[in-house]
């Protein structure tokens, strides 16, 4: 991980500029390869439900119209996800246990492909060699290996990653993953089974095309895809800011652990 974060750190100065710039040509690697570099982040409703969905009523309804769910038209080719019987079974199941069971509130990472269209921005570093990517959220971290062969030595959250060029598109091969990230809060999921091919195509200086095509044919009847745009964040003076999210999630995780009859703390209390 060490060797991944300097390379990250020796992008950074290279990159840092594009995230604060509406660029008006296609940007281009030394290679003449598209240079991906920047910042980005998804507009839409992806994290909610990758489904179709009306509105709904927040998991908690005391937050009234902060948290409840916006309608949305989805962005799985076809409308619905293939699951199997049982599978869908275990997807609803989730679904009504989200408040519990969603690691997005436990802060655990975002997982692959989630983390993608999260609704934070994420950071892309290039080379020959090397694509390294940032998340906001709980501070997530890819390397991909460009022209990589090798297999993941153990699962995880984001899994393992081996990224080639096909023309114009960056495409990422990941296995590896751990099984325990959701899909988005709507309690869509994969297992330790899957396997996720990614395509990342430039369509103009300042969108990215985004495909993930999902195979795991212990839940799925078939592969099936994802498709969103990615959009450059052009604000002036940006830059990634931490979101460690771990401290606010400690009393979800830990809170039956506390001694009987000892105060809940403060902020958490809302005193």
């Amino acid at each position: 991980m060490s060797r991944a974060l300097a390379i990250a750190f020796a992008l950074l100065a290279a990159t840092a500029a594009s995230a604060q710039t509406v660029m008006t040509e296609m940007p281009r690697a030394r290679n003449g390869r598209p240079d991906l570099s920047g910042a980005w982040q998804a507009i839409g409703t992806a994290h909610w439900n990758l489904e179709p969905h009306v509105s709904a009523y927040p998991v908690v309804i005391e937050l009234g119209a902060q948290l409840a769910v916006p309608p949305g038209l989805g962005v799985v080719d076809g409308g619905a996800i293939p699951y199997l019987p049982e599978a869908r079974a275990e997807r609803d199941r989730r679904f009504a246990n989200r408040l519990d069971e969603d690691p997005e509130g436990k802060c655990y990472l975002g997982g692959v492909p989630r983390s993608t269209y999260m609704p934070y921005p994420f950071q892309i570093f290039q080379n020959e060699n090397d694509v390294v990517m940032t998340y906001q959220f709980a501070t997530g971290f890819r390397r991909i290996f460009v022209g990589g062969k090798d297999e993941a030595p153990l699962n995880s959250w984001m899994g393992w990653s081996n990224g080639r060029w096909e023309g114009n598109t960056f495409v990422v091969d990941v296995t590896g993953l751990n099984g325990l990230a959701w899909l988005d809060r709507a309690g869509n999921y994969l297992s330790e089974n899957a396997h996720v091919v990614e395509r990342y195509t430039l369509l103009g200086p300042n969108h990215i095309q985004y495909e993930a095509t999902i195979e795991d044919a212990t839940l799925f009847s078939r592969p099936w895809t994802i498709r969103l745009p990615l959009y450059r964040v052009v604000d002036q003076g940006f830059r990634m800011l931490e979101f460690k999210c771990e401290p606010y999630a400690e009393e979800k995780i830990y809170g039956h652990l506390r001694k009987p009859g000892a105060p809940v703390p403060a902020e958490v209390s809302g005193r």
